[in-house]
Formats: C-alpha cells, structure tokens, sequence
C-alpha cells in the first residue's frame, strides 16, 4: 500500500459510520463528467474507455469537479464505467454518442456465455489494473481534501446491459433469460458476482476509502425476481468484501463504508437494510421518513433530490433542497447519519452552476441546524 497523505475532511466516512459530524457531507452521482465543459474539453480528445483506460486522464476527470467546487465537495468518486467489468470478462463494449454503451455481440443465449467469456474469473489486476491505478494516483492528488470513493455496477444490472446489447425501455431480452434460462442466468449472476467482490476488494487496497454498488435497473424487476436473481448477490457482495478486508493488515481496509444503491427498489428497503451495507442511497420517488420507517436497524441514507430540478431556477433549487434537508433530518433532529446526494446522476445538459446552488444550500442548511443543537444543547 502507497502511504497516502492524512485525510482532512472525512465528514462521509462519519456519516456512514453513524458518528457525529459538524455538518451534512455531500457529494453526486455522475459529479465528475458530461456536465462540466472541463470534462467535454478533454472530451473532444479522446475515445470515452480510452479516458477510463488512462489513469492520468481518469484522475484529472475525477479531481475536475473537487477544483471547480472547491471546498463544497465531501467525496470524489473515480472516474471509471460500471461496464469496465463486462470488458474484462471478453465482451466487447462500445461507448456511443447520444446513444449511450453499446454490446455489439450480447449474450443471446447461454451458450454465449462460454462463447464470449471463456474464463469465468477475472484478474484484478492484469485487467482493470488501470482503475487501480487511477485509483491511487487520484487519492495522492487529492492531498487528503476529501475522501475517495469506488464503485460497481451490481450483477443484475450488468447481466442487463450484457443481455439487452446497451439500455432498454422494458429490458425484456433480460427478463426473459431469467424466465428461460434461470439457471444459466444464476451462473452469470455468480459470475459477475465473483468479479465485483474481487474488483472492489482491489479498489480498497489501490486507495478507494468508501465504495458504492450501483444496481440502477433493480426496478425493473418486481419484488419476488429482484429477491431471487438481485439481492442474494447484493447480499452476498458486502459480506465477502468485508471479510475480506477484515483480513487485510492494513488497519483502513477494515471499516471501508459500503453503500448500495437499488435505484426503483422501493420495496425491498426493508431487506436491504438487514444486508451488512452501512449506506442505503434513495432515488427520488423515495420518501426518506417511509424508509426510515422499514428500517428495524441503523442505516446511514443517503439521497435523494430529483436531478432534473437542477433545471429550476436557483430559488427553486434552493427550497426543494432545503425541503428534502428536512425530510433526512427529521427522523433524528440533526440528520445525523445523511449522506446528501441526487436521486441519481447529473444529466449532460445540467448547468454546473445548479448545482453550486445544491451543494451551498445543503452547507447552509446543515450548519445552521447543527449550530442550532449545540446551542439548544448547551442550555
């Protein structure tokens, strides 16, 4: 391990761990990307992967919005693709402007699982060692400013993009392979399973110090298929990370905060709070006093303003943020284990000055009720 510099402002891990913090930490998903022109002048330059595949480009797009927003960001999150996984497996993954990601040879049947991926085990690091990489070389250019974060893509939604060819309005080619193939959908799941464990395992010991796993299509599948073909692997994902960082000598591996996102998966809160993720983030047609109220046991939130109110004008943006403030922070008073965030990712057309406007208000917000209790307190 790299000795990296000391961490100044680890408001997120505290939140994630359910510890005091002065304020509400906050960050975005899709923070370092197509919204900032920054980012589509580097763009202009290079093939999409090519950016994932360069370290020194992925950690120059990751530090790109900590420099325009600085001292407003809690967290920067690498720059990388959840599809770098399907890559490493021997699929082929194209990323099309306007388009999105692209599979010009899907799975079709399972017997294109052995014909594209003939070895079911990926090597860390002989194969995404270029995250890893990024990874640490992002963590030494942060100098300790704010917490560096890692992430996945869960396998469901990976097995989606993987059957489907790239995104779908009804993901039907998926669904049907678990209606028809449900063992060899099962053995895929496993599969892409074994390769996120070990992925962010790697992203841990390469300087990531709070992971995500992103399941942005768990929506698409109803309550007693996301059960059977989501969650056992969601599950599954952080036990087997967490006991095996818990092995790790490096005392920092061994409280990694881990945070799920099961975007649509209104109904499953209640079994993804009984998983060992220390963060449950909420898309924006979640009620944060609803799930709050399915939750039997201690859960940081995380969330959960809608990304398109980033088009409103700035007092809109002002008073819808200050209204989901209040929603996190009523269950206990102070908001004390919220993560501010979207309710999913930034929208290319976002004007990066909204969402100024977001990271001020909740800075605001959050100092004025914490300034509030500890003068309520000390009466």
């Amino acid at each position: 391990m790299s000795t990296f510099p000391p961490l100044k402002n680890d408001l997120i891990l505290r939140a994630a761990r359910g510890q005091p913090t002065e304020r509400t930490p906050v960050w975005v998903m899709r923070q370092a990307g197509r919204y900032l022109p920054e980012f589509r002048k580097v763009r202009e330059q290079h093939d999409f992967f090519s950016m994932c595949r360069t370290p020194e480009i992925a950690s120059e797009i990751t530090l790109q919005p900590v420099r325009r927003y600085q001292g407003l960001l809690d967290a920067a999150i690498i720059f990388s693709d959840i599809l770098v996984i399907p890559q490493a497996l021997g699929m082929t993954v194209e990323m099309v402007p306007g388009k999105g990601p692209h599979f010009p040879d899907p799975l079709v049947t399972p017997e294109d699982i052995t014909r594209q991926i003939p070895h079911e085990k990926i090597d860390v690091v002989g194969q995404l060692g270029y995250v890893l990489e990024a990874l640490t070389l992002t963590r030494h250019q942060l100098n300790g400013e704010v917490p560096l974060l890692g992430f996945v893509g869960a396998p469901w939604t990976l097995m989606a993009y993987m059957v489907e060819g790239g995104g779908s309005k009804t993901f039907s080619k998926a669904k049907r392979w678990l209606y028809q193939y449900p063992e060899a959908s099962h053995r895929l799941l496993r599969m892409l399973t074994d390769a996120c464990v070990d992925f962010l395992v790697g992203q841990v010991k390469a300087g990531a110090q709070m992971v995500q796993v992103f399941d942005s299509w768990a929506g698409e599948l109803g309550p007693d298929d996301f059960t059977t073909f989501s969650l056992p692997y969601l599950k599954e994902i952080a036990q087997r990370v967490k006991a095996t960082l818990a092995t790790s000598s490096v005392a920092e591996h061994h409280h990694v905060p881990m945070t799920v996102f099961a975007k649509g998966a209104h109904y499953a809160i209640a079994q993804l709070g009984a998983t060992e993720y220390d963060v449950i983030s909420l898309d924006w047609t979640m009620d944060p006093s609803h799930v709050r109220s399915q939750l039997s046991t201690g859960k940081t939130l995380q969330g959960n303003l809608d990304p398109c109110i980033l088009f409103a004008p700035h007092d809109e943006i002002r008073q819808r943020t200050r209204a989901m403030f209040e929603q996190f922070s009523a269950w206990d008073g102070e908001g004390q284990r919220h993560i501010a965030n979207l309710g999913h990712g930034m929208h290319p057309d976002h004007d990066p000055e909204a969402l100024r406007v977001y990271f001020s208000t909740i800075r605001e917000v959050s100092t004025q009720l914490k300034a509030s209790s500890f003068a309520n307190n000390s009466k």
